[in-house]
């Protein structure tokens, strides 16, 4: 069964614009052409790929040929463009988890920027569920706390990222006088990211701390440390933040949280480049320290065996 690039590249921009509209927009094709494409493809497969809501979203199904199409899309750009075709710019859709974003990653996308011609689609989101994305077809390559390669990806240790519990000093000297005792930082107010970070939460436990001492909630990186800083709670900062003076650490052993580098499992030369720059990055980052598994060098696709 042969898959029409004209129809996966349809669903592909249905996706990425949200509606059928918008897809007929990027394509220069009417809605209804957009709609029989799309409907084609379901009757030559025998299954529903779109869901038809607001946002448009891919089905399980669709979903899989999401990520085939976008890497379709990726391959024959490179080709076209090593042949001396002119193809614009293409983009790098990838996934990176907030404090990453915030400190070390945005260097690296700069430096593949500077001599590729790229545009970058970055999607903010806790390491623990990148990978989600990348099995979603959404990125092609991200920065994720999951070791085990997502199925079609391949997967690199690039390091773990270092948190030291803080507090200002206003703060510690009211609420955390003995640096952070179980029976204080039980009643201490403290601040989370958002509902999916754990920190805080590992910090309180590995000090013994029972119950639920109050807390707070902001999800921003850059407010994240400003609301420590202003004393609203104690939170689980990057050494580099401390170092700033504005903070003292608490007592208690510091948390490192495993980073790998995942990406699609193509023979790309921005991917290889994207890649080389992540890894590149994540070693000379100040707040993430070595593990013997990241000195293994960058992932790459798998060689074909020879025939």
């Amino acid at each position: 069964m042969d898959l029409p690039r004209d129809l996966l590249r349809t669903l592909v921009a249905a996706v990425d614009a949200g509606t059928l509209d918008g897809a007929a927009q990027a394509l220069s094709l009417t809605p209804s052409a957009v709609s029989q494409r799309i409907r084609a493809l379901e009757r030559q497969l025998g299954r529903v790929l779109l869901a038809r809501t607001r946002p448009v979203r891919p089905t399980p199904d669709g979903t899989m040929l999401l990520r085939l199409g976008r890497q379709l899309a990726l391959l024959e750009h490179e080709a076209l463009r090593a042949l001396g075709a002119d193809q614009g710019t293409a983009t790098m859709r990838l996934g990176v988890n907030a404090d990453s974003l915030a400190s070390w990653f945005l260097p690296a996308v700069a430096a593949v920027a500077q001599r590729h011609d790229v545009v970058v689609e970055l999607h903010r989101e806790d390491q623990e569920r990148t990978a989600a994305l990348l099995e979603a077809g959404t990125v092609m390559g991200a920065v994720t706390a999951q070791r085990e390669p997502v199925p079609g990806c391949v997967s690199s240790p690039i390091g773990a990222m270092r948190y030291v519990a803080a507090a200002s000093r206003d703060f510690a000297a009211r609420w955390l006088p003995e640096g952070g005792t179980a029976a204080e930082l039980a009643r201490a107010p403290y601040v989370d990211f958002d509902d999916s970070d754990v920190l805080q939460s590992r910090h309180l436990g590995a000090r013994g701390v029972e119950g639920s001492p109050p807390r707070h909630l902001v999800s921003a990186s850059a407010e994240f440390g400003h609301a420590i800083e202003l004393g609203l709670g104690w939170g689980m900062l990057l050494p580099s933040q401390l170092a700033t003076g504005a903070f003292v650490a608490l007592d208690g052993d510091p948390i490192d949280v495993p980073l790998h580098w995942q990406r699609w499992n193509l023979a790309s030369t921005l991917l290889d480049a994207i890649t080389d720059a992540v890894v590149a990055a994540a070693a000379e980052a100040a707040d993430i320290v070595a593990t013997p598994a990241a000195s293994r060098g960058p992932a790459r696709p798998a060689p074909r065996p020879a025939s």
